[in-house]
């Protein structure tokens, strides 16, 4: 048996060993019921589990989901949806997230794959400060694909927006309130 502190106490009958825990208001815990003789432990269980629930939620928290976000261009794409679909790409990225550009031709577009690969590294160097080509400018049948990869981890894009928000609730709160008070209510009333 071993001791809520984690002395060993020693080989104690069943009996003997609820009685103590009846004594310390702790629980009788087997650990190891395999071992010759199984080992038991005095400890808190309620405690226990959700120390471990804390933890397991704290590993949770800290995990990373790897997501591919995907934007669909065309090679003649106008200036300002471009500008729309690289903010797009940017925010992806900035969030830590890979992004499969792809490019779809249609028709003759097909016979010009150029304008793709010229639009797809136009894109990787308007965003070379977020992200890295993973993978190049390939072509894929009518699609001309190309992977770009966040250059801070996820988990570090999380914990930095977690930053910003904590820091702007305690920016509103620090900020005085003009809220109308009943006495102010009153004494309108009063003067009109």
């Amino acid at each position: 048996m071993v001791g809520p502190n984690g002395e060993q106490v020693g080989i104690v009958r069943v009996e003997d060993a609820l009685r103590l825990a009846a004594e310390a208001d702790l629980d009788l815990v087997e650990v190891a019921p395999q071992a010759k003789p199984p080992v038991a432990k005095l400890m808190d269980f309620g405690k226990y589990k959700y120390e471990a629930a804390m933890k397991a939620r704290e590993a949770r928290k800290n995990q990373v989901n790897t997501v591919i976000k995907e934007i669909k261009l065309r090679p003649k794409i106008d200036g300002h949806d471009y500008g729309t679909k690289k903010g797009h790409v940017e925010r992806f990225l900035g969030g830590g997230d890979k992004v499969k550009v792809t490019i779809m031709f249609r028709g003759r577009e097909q016979s010009r794959p150029e304008l793709g690969f010229r639009l797809l590294q136009r894109l990787a160097e308007d965003v070379v400060e977020l992200g890295t080509v993973e993978s190049a400018p390939k072509q894929d049948g009518r699609n001309m694909v190309m992977v770009l990869a966040p250059t801070k981890k996820k988990s570090e894009a999380k914990a930095q927006q977690r930053r910003k928000r904590d820091e702007a609730k305690a920016a509103a709160r620090q900020e005085p309130s003009e809220d109308v008070t009943t006495e102010d209510v009153a004494d309108e009333g009063v003067q009109a």
